[in-house]
C-alpha cells in the first residue's frame, strides 16, 4: 500500500503556492484547517494581508461565522460542547462556499464571529466581486463525516496548520481567560471539549493538500 506524502510548506513556499492557486481561471477557495488554538485565524489573516500587499485581491471568510447562536445552543442543550461539529450551521457554510465559488458580479456578504460577544454577526464580512482568492479557516474543513464531507469538495486546496500540542493548549487556555473564564474554567474547557475536538480534527490531517507550521 502506497502512503501519500503530504508536502510541507514554510512561509515563503506557502505564499508562493497561494499565489499559484489564485492565478487559476476562476475564483479559488483555499482552506486552512487545524485544531483549536493552532493559530488558524492569525495565520489566515497574515496570508491575506501578504497577498493583498502584493496586489492580489484576496479575502478572508472564517468558518466561525457559522457558529450557532448562544440561544440556539441553549435550546439544543449544546452549550457545554460549543465548538463541536454539531454546534455549527454546516449547510449554511456550504451554501456560502458555493456562492463564493460562483460570483454573480456583486459583493457577497458573509457572517463573522465576534469573540467578545461569543456570537455570530450576520453580513459582517464583504467579499468584493474582484476577489480572486477566498481564504477560509476552521476546525472541520477536512472532516469526512456527515454533511461536513461536502466542505472539502468546495475547496480548491486545504492546508493543515500544525503547532506543538502543549503550546496550542497553553494558547487556548489563555484565550478562554481573556474572554472571561477563570483559570480553572479555562483549563477544564481546554482539557475537556476542546481536546476532544482536537483529537477529531487531528485525525483529518492526512486529507490535507499540505502541512504548514504556525
Amino acid at each position: 500500500m502506497t502512503v501519500r506524502t503530504i508536502p510541507r510548506y514554510d512561509g515563503a513556499a506557502a505564499l508562493s503556492r497561494a499565489v499559484a492557486v489564485l492565478q487559476r481561471a476562476r475564483r479559488s477557495i483555499l482552506g486552512i484547517a487545524g485544531s483549536p488554538g493552532a493559530g488558524k485565524s492569525t495565520y489566515a489573516e497574515q496570508l491575506v494581508r501578504d497577498l493583498t500587499a502584493m496586489g492580489y485581491p484576496a479575502a478572508l471568510v472564517p468558518m466561525d461565522g457559522f457558529h450557532l447562536a448562544q440561544t440556539a445552543l441553549a435550546e439544543l442543550g449544546l452549550v457545554p460542547v460549543k465548538g463541536a461539529p454539531e454546534t455549527f450551521d454546516v449547510d449554511g457554510y456550504a451554501a456560502l462556499l458555493r456562492r463564493l465559488r460562483n460570483p454573480s458580479g456583486r459583493t457577497i456578504w458573509a457572517p463573522r464571529f465576534d469573540r467578545d460577544l461569543e456570537e455570530p454577526i450576520a453580513a459582517g464580512l464583504a467579499v468584493p466581486d474582484e476577489t480572486r482568492l477566498v481564504v477560509t479557516e476552521g476546525n472541520y474543513l477536512l472532516l469526512d463525516q456527515g454533511p461536513w464531507a461536502t466542505i472539502r469538495t468546495l475547496l480548491d486546496e486545504c492546508w493543515f496548520l500544525e503547532l506543538d500540542p502543549a503550546v496550542r493548549r497553553q494558547r487556548l487556555t489563555a484565550r478562554h481567560v481573556r474572554h472571561g473564564r477563570t483559570e480553572d474554567e479555562a483549563r477544564a474547557r481546554t482539557e475537556g471539549s476542546d481536546e476532544a475536538n482536537a483529537r477529531l480534527i487531528d485525525a483529518t490531517r492526512a486529507h490535507a493538500d499540505a502541512l504548514v507550521s504556525a
